[in-house]
């Protein structure tokens, strides 16, 4: 099997022994549930990787995303510290892994970044945040996600958002990017507001702008920031398992990126539900790599 060279070209240390502001990980399984496989899913980081090495030497370039380099002339500090090992179907011991990494990661003290893998992996993930809370969470989503349980699994790509509402550490969700039908009963909706989680739909980013949903989040908060690569349109992001049309362009989520730097602090970044079996031309792939660099690009920027 052919390994990617690491993100961008990032090393697994910082040489001059200094600490990262950010640690990049993958994961490409959580919870899967009883006979589906998600072994496509465990495909996308590795992809991501792939895509981002055209820019691997122009780490240093002027970035109009961003308005500056990527590290906004100061010296590099993320790294790329690989996968951790997890294997479909033991569930139980790939949540363990991955809360256990996103906890070695923030007492370096690091922002963690993780590659999914399908969206039972931020589960975990935001349960390694426990002992660094308060947080908010920022979900980009075509889907709500807040099944109690599915095929028996209540830790499942359908959960990730009501398993988080029950984690003493999470004090507030809002959900972005919302359209169409699917993992919405009404019950699970009126679960979710009865948690006070705050819906903004795809249609209010078009005719509102990101405002509608940044003004949600409190002015200095600590924010986890979960992107399922359904929330974006599938005109632009095709390699997914659920295209559903009408999602947020590049630039809305981009925007959302920035601006939640600037009004809070992003104090974790998961990426999950990229499917590379039906990406078409890497294009996919390649959005999400330039994805992962503006969230990079703004955790970098915070004081």
């Amino acid at each position: 099997m052919t390994i990617s060279p690491p993100f961008l070209g990032f090393p697994d240390r910082l040489a001059d022994g200094r600490r990262p502001r950010a640690v990049i990980f993958g994961a490409g399984h959580g919870s899967t549930y009883r006979g589906k496989d998600s072994s496509g899913y465990a495909l996308a980081a590795d992809a991501i990787r792939a895509a981002s090495q055209d820019d691997a030497a122009l780490v240093d370039h002027w970035d109009f995303d961003l308005a500056g380099s990527l590290f906004d002339g100061k010296p590099a500090c993320c790294i790329d510290a690989g996968d951790i090992p997890t294997t479909m179907h033991d569930n139980a011991g790939n949540q363990a892994r991955i809360e256990a990494k996103t906890r070695e990661v923030l007492t370096l003290p690091a922002v963690p970044i993780l590659l999914g893998g399908d969206d039972s992996v931020p589960i975990p993930f935001l349960a390694g945040f426990a002992d660094h809370g308060p947080v908010w969470i920022l979900q980009i989503d075509a889907h709500i996600d807040w099944r109690d349980e599915l095929h028996g699994e209540r830790y499942g790509y359908s959960s990730p958002m009501r398993r988080a509402s029950e984690m003493p550490h999470v004090v507030g969700i809002v959900q972005v990017g919302l359209r169409s039908v699917g993992s919405a009963r009404v019950a699970d909706i009126e679960a979710a507001r009865h948690y006070g989680s705050r819906f903004v739909t795809a249609r209010e980013i078009h005719a509102q702008g990101v405002e509608a949903a940044l003004r949600h989040i409190p002015e200095g908060a600590r924010v986890v920031v979960t992107l399922d690569c359904d929330g974006l349109d599938p005109s632009i992001m095709p390699g997914v398992a659920a295209r559903t049309p009408g999602g947020l362009t590049y630039t809305q989520v981009i925007d959302l990126i920035a601006g939640l730097g600037r009004r809070a602090r992003i104090a974790g970044f998961d990426l999950v539900e990229l499917y590379p079996p039906a990406d078409i031309d890497g294009l996919s792939a390649l959005i999400a790599a330039r994805l992962l660099v503006n969230a990079i690009g703004a955790i970098v920027r915070q004081i």
